[in-house]
């Protein structure tokens, strides 16, 4: 059953991601009628919300944008921060609304930095306490390392729907400053728009993906699974 949940979602997964790479692929090739650039949209969309001390940057590598609320920057891969076209746009106005809920307090993403560090540590021990839980199980019926092991897959679950809202309210704040200022046409909007979405769901699959996992592994404390 595991194998199962496990093949799954790596194979929904791959479909959505191959889904958005296509996307981004097609709307890299709708160009911007105002010329400008992911950096220029996303510096702009920064001085729209009144927020001066966050600073736009190129990082290497694909799909590797992010908003770093620890040092305020809005991190462009190098696609996105030179190219100038819907998916480019798309990506630069929605980091950039991350820096919006940073600059505003946006609740839940305070409550997800909150999170990260104990979501790293879980990460990093979660592999071997659940495998060290199933042999200790097996071999003496004892359950007490398997449930810290479930614990440990559960904050890590839910930080994965925390992350959720936190992306989409993004991706909102995104296309409404996208369509209210006029950055972008109605062409464009809607390919914007339409990135956005696949973007999305991919943080969808990965949350309902750990939430199979963990109730799998619960269901083994309650004695319904034996491994």
């Amino acid at each position: 059953m595991y194998y199962l949940i496990i093949g799954a979602v790596f194979l929904i997964s791959m479909f959505v991601q191959s889904r958005l790479r296509s996307k981004f692929e097609f709307y890299s090739k709708v160009h911007l009628r105002n010329g400008m650039s992911g950096k220029e949209v996303a510096e702009k969309m920064l001085r729209d919300n009144g927020i001066n001390d966050v600073q736009v940057i190129s990082v290497p590598g694909q799909l590797t944008d992010h908003y770093n609320p620890e040092n305020k920057t809005v991190n462009l891969s190098e696609a996105v921060y030179m190219q100038r076209n819907a998916a480019a746009a798309a990506v630069a106005a929605h980091e950039c609304g991350h820096a919006v809920q940073h600059a505003v307090g946006y609740s839940m993403l305070q409550f997800r930095s909150k999170m990260v560090p104990v979501v790293n540590i879980s990460s990093r021990l979660l592999q071997f306490v659940l495998m060290g839980g199933i042999l200790v199980m097996a071999m003496s019926g004892n359950k007490t390392i398997l449930a810290v092991g479930v614990v440990l897959f559960a904050i890590t679950t839910l930080f994965a729907f925390i992350t959720l809202p936190v992306e989409y309210d993004a991706s909102n704040r995104a296309l409404k400053w996208l369509k209210s200022t006029g950055t972008v046409t109605a062409e464009e909007y809607e390919g914007a728009e339409d990135s956005l979405k696949w973007a999305a769901r991919t943080y969808v699959v990965a949350a309902l993906g750990s939430l199979a996992q963990l109730i799998y592994f619960a269901s083994m404390l309650s004695g319904n699974r034996r491994e």
